[in-house]
């Protein structure tokens, strides 16, 4: 398991595999060092990704694919589903609904991607998690607020402005998990504020996996790669819209919400890709 510090769903998942007995070693992204020039060896018929930081994931799982080292889950789904223009065209590409979206390079073109689109109107960043830097402008005055920040803050990724509809939700999203081919289990996360992560305060409650539900999830996880993702689904007036698929997903408060174990089926995937043994060597 290649982690940056054991959380409580890393201790979940290493506990599942201690309970079956199988041989595990941790792999610490502040210490581990790649020499690029020699395949080591590792000796583990797979790695589970669990970093925090998008960057050390992302290029960690670039070197273990290029070898040809099984991951769960792959560099191809970290580099899709940690950049929100990626993933918004692979939804598009796969005729999964999601919410309407404009990129725009200049404050100029954004403000009138924003108008086109109609206030209110949110900001993201295209990377990005826990909901931080998402803003919400409710008229031009703040759209040309937020713009002027982000043009000031200077960074590469500020000065691409990704700009999606605003959808009406009934206080809450919903929240899916999908391991393999299946939605294993779902959250509503609500909220009086109009961002319902939980890491901001949403609280969480079991979500029926309906036959729409479960399909439309299995292929958002489709669209982005497969393996082991969190969806999350919007309610619009016009019927489910994915907004984001994450890859790394916390999942702590779900088990008893739900009353599925899913670090159990998390750890029920992982041995199925090591049992298919060794990966084609991809280069990213």
């Amino acid at each position: 398991m290649l982690l940056s510090r054991v959380r409580v769903e890393e201790k979940l998942l290493l506990e599942e595999l201690e309970k079956r007995h199988v041989p595990t070693k941790v792999l610490d992204d502040r210490e581990v060092v790649f020499h690029l020039e020699t395949k080591p060896d590792l000796a583990v018929d797979v790695v589970a990704e669990r970093c925090i930081q998008h960057s050390r994931a992302l290029y960690a799982l670039a070197v273990l694919n290029t070898w040809g080292i099984p991951t769960v889950n792959t560099f191809e789904v970290a580099d899709v589903c940690g950049n929100k223009l990626i993933t918004t065209l692979r939804l598009i590409a796969n005729g999964v609904p999601s919410p309407r979206t404009r990129l725009a390079f200049t404050p100029e073109s954004a403000i009138a991607a924003i108008e086109e689109l109609g206030y209110p109107a949110v900001l993201k960043p295209l990377v990005g998690s826990w909901g931080r830097l998402i803003s919400r402008v409710n008229d031009r005055d703040a759209a040309e607020s937020v713009l002027e920040h982000k043009e000031v803050l200077g960074t590469y990724m500020h000065s691409i402005y990704y700009v999606q509809e605003y959808v009406p939700k009934p206080q809450r999203d919903i929240r899916a998990f999908v391991v393999g081919d299946e939605t294993i289990a779902a959250i509503y996360r609500t909220s009086e504020h109009w961002i319902t992560n939980t890491a901001r305060g949403g609280k969480a409650t079991n979500c029926p996996v309906t036959p729409e539900l479960g399909d439309l999830c299995v292929r958002a996880a489709r669209a982005v790669g497969g393996g082991v993702v969190a969806i999350d689904l919007l309610e619009a007036p016009e019927g489910l819209v994915v907004n984001e698929v994450n890859y790394t997903m916390e999942f702590r408060n779900s088990i008893d919400t739900t009353g599925v174990n899913i670090p159990g089926r998390i750890v029920d995937h992982i041995l199925n890709v090591a049992k298919a043994g060794p990966s084609t060597p991809s280069i990213p």
